[in-house]
């Protein structure tokens, strides 16, 4: 890495109205870097102006000058002396969605998000997967010694893509799911212990399994146990409610990322083992959460519709900023923390996705998991995971073999691999002929492209 002081950053995907605004503004909130931003992107355009913005947040927020700030067309280039990389990109037009998620349902196959597993995600992965090859192609090219950050969805097989295409790669895959769980654990303490508001950083959890399906084994803070008495409180009766009126309102405001975290507390319940992935994603890696509206909707829980996704991309990328817009406040996002502790300014303890060395005993080696790691300085270090029970193990290990399936078919342009992954996926629960004639409908319709 370079000098701390001086720092090359590079975001593929820098013409992103959301998650590349909200980097460059924790960025403006950390005193310690400067040097210069490179945004790449494949909408050049939307790159070209998002270094206006990026000004504009650094002057708004009276750091300007720390940062010289540059759209660059070429990968090569873009990446060429980059201390940190970070990746976080839709594969494909927005559109593209529209086979990973309505098409499915025409079957019975119902998803609330669709990107990480379920025919969906073994789509989006088709898609991502060459992508990310190349990607990690590139930057071993240009740039091996660099850290990179992947956000992108499916994180394990974006993450494990890049591995494949350059095995020294340093990447973490980062994802903001557990953190929500954090945030309910924190609430807890301070009703349970009638203190004042927590920090979820305050809370310790031991985090298990694969992006979007982890669990917490053990959680505690000031060393105290929160699990005990987590599951004495839902033990009550009457604390599991019907929440379709709520999940009904939701979906008449347009809340379709709102959560009471029921279906993560259920596991917790009947498993003894909390979620730690939000209940969007945790409900699709199990049958019986999607069997209809009606069951999902009683957990609280709705699916993102489509269309909205579609009105959603087009009103990221008309909208037009104030300066309010782009005053920076401490956000929950890590990526410039871990940036920190990677130069060497500090150190944390976080989730992240890495090659499995036996930090998750229940998995092969070299698969992508999530768990807790230990960042400092040019380091990542994994930690070991306590195991959950061995019903969970199978749950995780049954995914965790689809992915691996899905990423081999891929790679090596092998269609009828791919079925195999489809068919292994619990949501594809119809006669085989339906599942074929699926597949080869969604083979088309969720193809990469750019619209």
């Amino acid at each position: 890495m370079s000098d701390m002081n001086e720092t090359r950053i590079c975001i593929i995907g820098g013409g992103s109205r959301q998650w590349a605004l909200r980097f460059m503004k924790d960025l403006a909130l950390n005193p310690d870097t400067h040097g210069t931003l490179v945004l790449y992107d494949r909408n050049k355009q939307a790159a070209r102006e998002n270094v206006v913005i990026a000004e504009r947040i650094f002057a708004v927020n009276r750091t300007p000058g720390r940062f010289n700030v540059l759209a660059i067309d070429d990968l090569q280039e873009a990446l060429t002396g980059s201390d940190l990389v970070i990746i976080s990109v839709e594969p494909g037009s927005t559109t593209c969605r529209k086979g990973d998620l309505l098409l499915p349902e025409e079957y019975g196959i119902l998803q609330t998000v669709g990107d990480t597993t379920g025919p969906g995600g073994i789509m989006r992965a088709r898609r991502s997967i060459p992508m990310f090859h190349d990607f990690g192609k590139q930057i071993a090219a240009c740039c091996p010694d660099a850290w990179v950050i992947n956000y992108t969805n499916p994180m394990t097989l974006c993450t494990a893509a890049l591995y494949r295409a350059f095995p020294a790669i340093k990447v973490i895959g980062c994802c903001h799911e557990v953190f929500h769980l954090q945030n309910l654990l924190a609430k807890k303490v301070s009703q349970w212990y009638k203190v004042p508001p927590v920090n979820r950083r305050d809370v310790h959890i031991d985090v298990t399994g694969i992006n979007h399906f982890t669990f917490i084994t053990e959680a505690k803070w000031n060393g105290l146990s929160l699990l005990e008495p987590l599951k004495e409180e839902i033990s009550q009766s009457g604390y599991f409610k019907d929440l379709t009126s709520a999940a009904l309102e939701r979906i008449q405001k347009q809340q379709w990322f709102t959560s009471d975290h029921q279906i993560a507390l259920t596991f917790l319940k009947d498993f003894d083992t909390l979620g730690a992935a939000g209940d969007r994603h945790l409900a699709e890696f199990v049958p019986w959460y999607l069997v209809s509206d009606k069951v999902l909707n009683s957990y609280g829980v709705v699916r993102t519709p489509y269309e909205w996704r579609i009105s959603i991309a087009e009103e990221k990328r008309t909208k037009k900023f104030t300066d309010e817009d782009l005053v920076a406040e401490p956000s929950d996002e890590e990526g410039v923390d871990i940036m920190r502790s990677l130069l060497g300014d500090s150190t944390m303890v976080t989730n992240v996705n890495l090659p499995n060395s036996g930090q998750i005993s229940y998995l092969p080696k070299g698969r992508i998991v999530e768990s807790n790691a230990h960042i400092a300085h040019n380091a990542v270090t994994p930690l070991m995971a306590k195991d959950p029970p061995l019903l969970i193990q199978t749950m995780i290990r049954r995914a965790s073999d689809i992915q691996e399936m899905t990423l081999d078919a891929v790679l090596n342009e092998d269609e009828d691999a791919l079925f195999a992954a489809f068919i292994s996926d619990p949501l594809v629960n119809i006669p085989l002929t339906k599942a074929r004639e699926l597949f080869d409908r969604m083979l088309v319709e969720s193809a990469l492209r750019y619209e």
